[in-house]
């Protein structure tokens, strides 16, 4: 049997090793995927530095991926019934086994919350296989749900990453309408995936907030008509920025992308009156934020929602774009950087710092 290398992340607080793992036996309904591209992100982060809740310790992270089909076992369809053959490139969605028969799944129609779900790379372990994209396979268990990318660039796909699918559900919780201003409050990759989101939902003009200045510069380049560097300018300075620009009253849709708790607050200060605020950054938990109800709630008559990741809605919506050249051109504009498996704990150090705008694990750049 043959040997697939992995990249592995023994524990909170621990560097990722590269490590050796026997290619797994394939059972009715299942795949092996041949990684081409896994993307780095916060939650990769988070992972390393321990700060996600029942994580199964020693994990192989990547949870959105690309790749080829080299193997199937019995028969894999997409949604529309039309079987999988070896060699096609494809992508899937992270999240599996959501059980379609508990309340969040049925009545509330809230899959992302099923207390059954498992997601590879996050909550899968080493324990149960080859299941993470920071490796040259991934076993594609029974019941995944794939999306063949014909006609996808993959690059472009995965510079949107988990980022893409996370938006597409912000903006839709937003229920941003033709004409409104949005502030995205994030220049980060979900922040980038917001701003050409909401341009491409209708916005009459987005305003990002965030920094460093390369992350403004593509958040410009994905279709924000300003931004504002929060590294030169206080939480005051910020909100006078946006009532600047939306005659006085503050944004119509605010949409919060940071992972800074402190955000939400300056999220609901910079909307209008009887607006949304879609709170979509607080992944892992940051800590708290104080606010006063009756002053920024109440009397604000202010909507304000939760977003807890994506479904495969989300993704379908996401691969269907990038299938639009024209429409998909916004992510071709973010900058990326590829990194090998031997490389991979350095790709976590640089999205911690900052140094890059988007990572992605490439098995290849190691050969």
């Amino acid at each position: 049997m043959s040997r697939v290398r992995i990249a592995v992340m023994p524990g909170p607080g621990r560097p990722v090793e590269l490590r050796e793992a026997s290619e797994p036996k394939l059972e009715p309904g299942s795949a092996l995927l041949r990684v081409e591209l896994s993307e780095v992100c916060g939650t990769d982060v988070a992972l390393r530095e321990g700060r996600l809740a029942g994580v199964p310790y020693p994990i192989i992270p990547g949870h959105v991926s690309v790749g080829r089909l080299e193997k199937i076992r019995g028969t894999m369809a997409d949604v529309e019934g039309r079987p999988f053959r070896e060699g096609d490139r494809v992508t899937f969605l992270d999240v599996h086994l959501t059980c379609n028969a508990c309340w969040y799944c049925l009545v509330a129609k809230a899959t992302t919350r099923c207390p059954r779900r498992k997601v590879y790379g996050i909550t899968y372990g080493l324990a149960d296989g080859l299941t993470g994209g920071w490796a040259d396979a991934i076993h594609l268990k029974p019941g995944t749900l794939c999306l063949r990318l014909d006609g996808v660039d993959p690059a472009r796909l995965m510079a949107g990453g988990c980022s893409l699918p996370t938006a597409l559900h912000a903006v839709e919780r937003g229920e941003v309408a033709i004409g409104d201003t949005v502030l995205v409050l994030g220049s980060g990759p979900v922040g980038l995936s917001v701003v050409a989101v909401a341009r491409l939902r209708g916005a009459g003009a987005v305003l990002c907030l965030g920094a460093p200045a390369e992350r403004l510069d593509a958040a410009r380049a994905a279709g924000a008509a300003a931004t504002c560097d929060i590294e030169a300018h206080d939480e005051n300075a910020r909100i006078d920025w946006v009532l600047q620009r939306t005659s006085g009253r503050g944004a119509d849709v605010t949409i919060e992308a940071t992972g800074a708790p402190g955000a939400v607050v300056q999220a609901m200060r910079s909307t209008c009156d009887a607006g949304r605020v879609v709170v979509a950054g607080q992944y892992t938990d940051h800590g708290e934020a104080s606010f006063n109800p009756h002053a920024d709630l109440n009397r604000r008559h202010l909507d304000v929602r939760g977003c807890w990741g994506s479904d495969y809605s989300h993704f379908h919506r996401a691969v269907a774009l990038m299938a639009d050249p024209e429409r998909s051109r916004p992510w071709g504009r973010i900058p990326t950087e590829r990194y090998g498996l031997a490389r991979a704990n350095q790709a976590v150090d640089d999205v911690a710092a900052k140094k890059v705008v988007k990572a992605l694990i490439d098995p290849q750049a190691d050969n």
